[in-house]
């Protein structure tokens, strides 16, 4: 039997096999044959939703920067700390580049995918031509999903609050909740995101301009 074209062709993300792709029905899901990973969704509005809540994990993540992450009271003596002083702390000799490291995987490379998700898929949104270069920008975003990694800056966060408890009195700061919500916010964006439709309107966009 002879294969789809290319162009009509699905892979699934987490094992790669390839699926034809198919035009869903309002509020149908197509999943990979082999693992069950969901491969498209149609749903009504979905391009507003992702885009809604890019800009709320937007807002999410420059409050859980700007706003203390906690507070530590130890014996009478109180120190309160936010992500971006946490990161400047290590400015010095071979902590630099844990530094460095800790600014572009938590802070820059998330924010970086949430304005290339929000410049990519805003015109489509609102139902009018896609920006110029949307497409690189979407693949940008693609690219960098893997690297941005707020979720496992909780997860590590968590483990070591629950080793300080014992040691002192700890008080989550506004960041700290802002960091949850950004998780759950992106989780959320990341399930709902049809990434065939998504690249299908931004390729027909694109030849329309040509």
């Amino acid at each position: 039997m002879a294969l789809p074209p290319l162009q009509d062709l699905i892979a699934c993300p987490h094992c790669d096999t390839l699926h034809a792709a198919a035009t869903l029905p309002d509020g149908a899901t197509a999943s990979c044959q082999r693992c069950h990973a969901v491969l498209q969704t149609a749903r009504a509005g979905a391009m507003v939703n992702v885009v809604s809540l890019a800009v709320a994990a937007f807002v999410l993540m420059i409050a859980a920067i700007s706003f203390p992450f906690m507070d530590l009271n130890a014996q009478g003596n109180h120190n309160a700390t936010s992500v971006f002083s946490a990161i400047t702390a290590f400015n010095t000799g071979m902590a630099v580049p844990l530094a460095v490291a800790v600014a572009m995987f938590i802070i820059i490379l998330p924010l970086t995918r949430l304005v290339a998700i929000i410049y990519a898929i805003g015109p489509l949104a609102r139902g009018v031509t896609p920006r110029p270069l949307a497409r690189q920008a979407f693949g940008l975003a693609e690219t960098l999903r893997p690297w941005a990694m707020a979720e496992i800056f909780m997860v590590g966060v968590t483990v070591a609050l629950i080793k300080v408890a014992g040691l002192a009195s700890v008080t989550l700061g506004p960041a700290f909740w802002a960091f949850a919500g950004l998780v759950i916010v992106t989780i959320v964006k990341d399930q709902i995101m049809n990434r065939y439709a998504i690249w299908e309107a931004l390729d027909k966009a694109t030849q329309a301009r040509a």
